[in-house]
């Protein structure tokens, strides 16, 4: 007799995989710039990605892994919310906060280490931004941030549902910046303060060093503002600048074998 799939199982596939379908579509209606790689060979890489980290990390940090930090930490009356105590929506306020914070120095890390940017600069190498290039994470750096996160939520004692909710939230953050969508200028005003806009992540893909080490944020942008890392657009020019890496602009990064060998590659930044 098979088991009946969870109600968070569900819902932790449906609303990616519904949020993912909706950018698409204003992809298509209201592209922000013009493509500088072919789709028909980048789509089928980073759909590569997906595949691998889902057999190598994604699932194990969605299903397992985070949850199963949260529930020790529980059951062992171990990290901060266990030892305080305060009411769900302070934990959840907080979790989101501090959850934003760890996450957003993580990225920091990725690029200032050279072994971590060796795994992080997979996902830089993508020569043009959408919503399949939240996708494009190796699968190293897939687990190295699957035991981050997981360490972090046993460190808080972040109740499991939380923890889930809070990946729910970054997921469809990651697509959102990625994506390849023409927000209104007053929107884009309006909404940037608060959390990252696909404008504003795209200076961070620039192939200007000085700009990627800028912009770090995938979700709020209070950290970038708060420690002086916030550039508001590339001194390219927002319709003009160059993505990628500027040691790999030619057509590599689309090919899939390419890419997962890329961490291995001495390749200078």
């Amino acid at each position: 007799m098979q088991d009946t799939p969870s109600p968070l199982g569900v819902w932790g596939i449906a609303i990616p995989a519904g949020l993912f379908l909706l950018i698409v579509i204003f992809e298509w209606l209201r592209p922000r710039r013009t493509a500088t790689a072919d789709r028909t060979h980048r789509w089928p890489t980073h759909a590569g990605f997906f595949i691998a980290n889902a057999v190598t990390g994604q699932i194990l940090a969605f299903l397992v892994v985070v949850p199963l930090a949260a529930n020790w930490a529980q059951e062992n009356d171990f990290g901060l919310f266990n030892l305080v105590d305060p009411p769900v929506w302070a934990t959840v306020l907080l979790t989101f906060i501090l959850l934003d914070f760890a996450v957003w120095f993580q990225h920091v890390l990725m690029h200032k280490i050279p072994f971590l940017w060796r795994m992080h600069r997979v996902h830089h190498s993508d020569r043009h931004l959408d919503l399949t290039s939240a996708l494009r994470f190796h699968p190293t750096e897939i687990i190295v941030s699957t035991l981050y996160k997981s360490a972090w939520v046993a460190l808080l004692g972040v109740p499991a549902l939380i923890a889930l909710a809070f990946e729910l939230w970054l997921n469809g953050n990651a697509l959102f910046n990625h994506s390849n969508i023409c927000l209104p200028h007053w929107l884009d005003r309006i909404i940037r303060p608060f959390v990252v806009t696909p404008d504003m992540h795209l200076v961070h893909h620039s192939t200007d060093k000085s700009e990627q080490d800028t912009n770090f944020g995938f979700a709020l942008t209070i950290w970038d503002r708060l420690f002086r890392l916030y550039t508001a657009e590339s001194k390219m020019g927002k319709d003009t600048q160059a993505v990628g890496i500027a040691e790999a602009q030619n057509r590599q990064p689309a090919k899939f074998i390419w890419s997962m060998l890329l961490p291995f590659r001495n390749v200078s930044r």
